[in-house]
């Protein structure tokens, strides 16, 4: 994973608007100008958006050990203190939030007043290597990524880097094992297919999900990906956005639509605000937003 670096913590507040006009076409829709605004600044490596229904986001700064939250008002604070490193965050149906905490290598669940619940800390006895990113179905199901960047790789127990699923009722269990490590992972708006980004491979592996939240038929649903592929995010209309050189905008089929450049390298990003259609974009030491009309 890429070296953070930058000022900690919040300086440099939520209001602060740098705007760059993009022409983007993004199919079926027309071309249009979309602003992509710079909305926070001064973390130190952002990651993990996730839209709360109770009309915020949640985002990680994985060195600073927070978790943010911010309003679309601009309003930004604090949702957690000493995170352990919190990477990728995802709500369920009922609003409790998943984290996968990379330096404490688990995955935990928290309630609406602010109880941690771990779901997940060890495979076969032998800790996990550092989860990464996760998603979370609209029946209970969590999927998430275990790789292993930097110094991760000097304190692995385990031999393999994994994709796994969490059932509702806590059975864990191994659902792949790629040869590159998983970084980014979600779920189709039907909740049918699940994408998981690898990072050195520089492709995306979709799975079929059936009723029981079990996969099956891997495959390459996107190769030959322009820079190094993180986070991932699926539009209503199943569109796939790429966390990479940009954002990488994908038809379901593969197909490269259109890129959404940033000023900073992204990682991450999400659908957020009542309607669902602001693309927010985690990027270094940054929060962008982008308003897909």
């Amino acid at each position: 994973m890429t070296a953070w670096g930058g000022p900690p913590g919040l300086r440099g507040s939520s209001r602060t608007r740098s705007s760059l006009l993009l022409a983007l076409l993004i199919l079926p829709l027309p071309a249009a100008d979309f602003e992509v605004e710079k909305v926070a600044h001064g973390f130190r490596f952002t990651g993990g958006p996730a839209w709360s229904r109770d009309g915020y986001l949640l985002f990680s700064d994985i060195p600073g050990g927070k978790i943010v939250k911010y309003a679309p008002d601009g309003d930004t604070g604090v949702y957690r203190e000493s995170s352990n490193g919190a990477a990728g965050n995802a709500f369920d149906a009922q609003g409790l939030l998943y984290t996968c905490e990379t330096h404490a290598r688990r995955v935990t669940r928290t309630d609406k007043k602010g109880r941690i619940e771990v779901l997940a800390e060890r495979w076969d006895g032998q800790r996990l290597n550092a989860p990464n990113d996760i998603a979370v179905s609209k029946s209970g199901h969590a999927y998430f990524t275990d790789p292993a960047f930097g110094k991760q790789q000097d304190t692995r127990e385990l031999d393999f880097y994994g994709v796994y699923h969490i059932a509702p009722k806590g059975q864990l269990s191994v659902i792949a094992k790629p040869a590159g490590r998983p970084n980014g992972i979600t779920l189709s708006p039907d909740g049918r297919i699940l994408y998981v980004a690898n990072s050195d491979e520089r492709n995306i592996r979709a799975y079929d999900v059936d009723r029981d939240g079990q996969v099956s038929n891997e495959r390459v649903a996107v190769s030959g990906i322009d820079g190094i592929p993180l986070g991932i995010r699926t539009g209503a209309n199943g569109n796939l956005y790429v966390a990479a050189k940009g954002i990488a905008v994908y038809s379901p089929e593969g197909k490269l639509l259109s890129t959404i450049p940033v000023a900073e390298t992204p990682s991450n990003c999400a659908f957020g605000d009542p309607d669902m259609q602001t693309l927010y974009i985690t990027a270094r030491t940054s929060l962008y937003r982008a308003r897909l009309k």
